[in-house]
């Protein structure tokens, strides 16, 4: 039941919730009140009292409005509703001091440093500061931190709001950054000057409000005026976390979070932030044909008319869909190959998933649903490194009292204490034997346990249990492609084997995680020369995730549109246009020639894709419980940093990957 209070601000009585903080007031007032320590999403720790606001008939002194709650104030001598300043010259006068004192210690560095033009601290120093300095002593300096190849430090800037070392501690779940020292000697600095251990710390970037930490990567690049920027949608994991895109000229310089609150909240995992560099590294920009062996470069109508021409010799044509694939794509190639009487499949990881029955390969619930659970269950996935975004949210409700059990191997560092209930098929069975109704459980399913031939009977056990429970269930994909092909249908019965059993042609378009075996006439079409295009016999070059406008579904089954940021490179084309490009060589025309016929077609066949950013109710059809025999599960990812083409061709997640792998070959003292 909420606490209802009425509270003046600045003359306008408004009614709010007691427990919220002045600071909070005075937002839902409509008034901005200067703040560097404190962030909504973080605890509060009172340090930089920027937000000193005046509490009318309260002590002669400014109080800090981020740690001063509504019910704490006083009413009136006659009952009045307390009174809260947050222009009077008393706060004018309080706010100016704070400033000057902040400004003692901090460099005049603004023309080279990289927050310039984004800076907090430029920002309110234009509101609060003085033109002029009284401070004569010599200015301190600190020692720059090492964190790493993502995050630049230029430590005598930090004015020790601790953002940083509450959103490593709180939300990320490593304990690497703290403050040591009194007075001047104050510093932020990391545990025995190591490196941050997490696939979340890009964030800290975001989160600093001066030039502290920046981003190593693209540091002295560019200013933020200078910058196109793009709201768009990540595909480096299936959570689909909205960003946006800064492009300047035809390549884009960084990667942003965009605020979400049911979909990432504010935050990205390091590898969706950094991996920018990739875009630009072992890119197609013509088309290949292979000629005695090897391959040579070729013009749009030849490579076409070449592909075309095996596409209608084939006695059997095999479709393959990719993790980076939109979904327009994903349902021009089942049109196009189903067509020629062939077969497509999405599924190209194994993961053994039911066609039809969304309840079974996406679950019923929403990744909000997270933050009210009280009992979660991890069956066969390891969300550090396949979601790490939506494992900060577990976190969440793990520190708000959730517990947490898992079903999958042992040792895994989840950044929060959970059960581990055994490592696979029979600790299953037992869970299920012996769940009793929970309130607030969730069942979050991996790929990892789906991922051989018993995938049906794996979800079947955790719907049973889900059930049991009296849950929710949510499948974690791990490809961003996965969750919108299936709902197109590009499926095959029996899954990869069958699809491409005898076939004498394979369109592989961007599947670049499978071995393909010799024989087959392949057509790779996609936007790197990784492991797909080594194996093509025609290559048709593709448009990466920011250049070109497409629809992805994220884990949760939420439609979000992607939108062009920049241009493909040299010769490269949209994906949904290079297959209308051979549907017309093969005679054989899709009916669109432009991109919202495609989504008009696609909303006919799918209409629940033409809800964007909604949440669909997809039922609940169980699946047949059948006992499962033995097995461990295994993990579907197995380095985080190196799932897909991108991400093998950016230099940074190769460092990554490495420093990664060090890491964990390290022995430890007295070993």
């Amino acid at each position: 039941m909420t606490d209802l209070r009425k509270i003046v601000i600045d003359g306008k009585e408004i009614e709010v919730d007691g427990a919220m903080t002045l600071i909070q007031a005075c937002e839902e007032a409509g008034i901005e009140v200067p703040r560097f320590c404190y962030h909504e999403r973080l605890s509060i720790a009172g340090n930089c009292r920027m937000c000193l606001v005046e509490v009318v008939g309260g002590p002669p002194k400014p109080a800090a409005s981020c740690a001063m709650q509504v019910r704490d104030l006083r009413p009136g001598p006659e009952g009045q509703p307390p009174e809260v300043r947050t222009n009077s010259p008393m706060v004018k006068k309080a706010r100016e001091g704070v400033m000057e004192f902040i400004l003692i210690n901090h460099p005049l560095d603004c023309p080279i440093c990289d927050q310039g033009g984004e800076c907090d601290l430029q920002d309110q120093a234009m509101a609060y500061g003085h033109s002029f300095s009284r401070y004569r002593e010599p200015k301190r300096a600190v020692d720059d931190l090492n964190l790493g190849p993502l995050v630049s430090t230029q430590m005598t800037r930090c004015i020790s709001c601790t953002r940083c070392v509450r959103f490593t501690t709180e939300v990320a779940g490593v304990y690497d950054m703290g403050q040591t020292g009194r007075g001047e000697d104050a510093e932020i600095t990391t545990y025995l000057g190591k490196t941050i251990d997490s696939n979340l710390q890009g964030n800290i970037i975001d989160l600093c409000p001066v030039g502290a930490l920046t981003s190593k990567p693209y540091a002295f690049t560019a200013r933020p005026w200078e910058l196109t920027k793009t709201e768009t949608i990540d595909v480096m994991d299936a959570q689909g976390a909205n960003i946006r895109v800064d492009t300047k000229g035809r390549e884009v310089k960084r990667i942003l979070p965009r605020n979400h609150d049911d979909v990432n909240e504010e935050w990205l995992s390091d590898k969706s932030r950094f991996v920018w560099d990739g875009l630009r590294r072992q890119r197609l920009d013509t088309p290949y044909v292979r000629e005695d062996g090897k391959l040579r470069p070729a013009s749009w109508p030849e490579a076409l008319a070449r592909a075309a021409e095996a596409m209608k010799g084939a006695s059997k044509v095999a479709g393959l869909i990719g993790d980076l694939v939109p979904v327009e794509a994903a349902f021009s190639l089942k049109q196009l190959v189903e067509g020629l009487g062939g077969a497509v499949e999405c599924r190209v990881d194994g993961a053994v998933l039911p066609a039809g029955n969304r309840s079974a390969y996406v679950g019923n619930a929403a990744i909000a649903d997270i933050d009210a659970a009280r009992a979660i269950y991890l069956i066969g996935t390891d969300p550090r490194d396949e979601m790490p975004v939506l494992n900060a949210r577990i976190r969440k409700a793990w520190l708000k009292g959730a517990q947490v059990v898992l079903v999958g191997p042992e040792g895994l560092d989840l950044t929060y204490d959970y059960a581990r209930a055994g490592s696979g098929r029979e600790a299953l069975n037992a869970l299920v034997a012996d769940a009793k109704p929970t309130e607030g459980a969730l069942v979050l399913v991996g790929q990892g346990a789906i991922s051989e031939g018993d995938g049906i009977a794996v979800l079947g056990q955790a719907m049973a249990l889900t059930e049991k429970l009296g849950g929710k269930m949510l499948v974690l994909h791990t490809a961003a492609a996965r969750v919108g092909a299936m709902d197109v249908g590009a499926v095959t019965e029996g899954g990869l084997e069958k699809a491409t059993e005898g076939a004498d042609v394979i369109y592989n378009l961007g599947a670049d995680e499978i071995e393909i075996a010799p024989g087959a006439f392949v057509i790779y079409q996609g936007s790197h020369g990784d492991r797909g295009a080594h194996r093509a016999d025609v290559i048709l070059p593709g448009a990466a995730y920011t250049e070109e406008n497409g629809l992805f579904v994220n884990t949760e089954g939420r439609p979000q549109l992607a939108m062009r940021a920049n241009f493909p490179p040299g010769e490269a084309k949209e994906n949904w246009a290079i297959l209308r490009a051979l549907s017309a060589e093969l005679d054989a025309t899709l009916p669109w020639d432009s991109l919202a016929q495609l989504r008009q077609a696609l909303v006919e066949a799918v209409p629940h894709l033409a809800a964007i950013d909604t949440v669909p109710d997809n039922g609940w059809e169980p699946l047949e419980t059948k006992p499962l025999k033995s097995g461990d599960f295994r993990l579907a990812v197995s380095d985080f940093y190196l799932t897909n083409p991108i991400a093998r061709a950016s230099v940074l997640m190769a460092e990554l990957s490495a420093l990664a792998r060090d890491r964990k070959a390290q022995k430890i003292a007295a070993e």
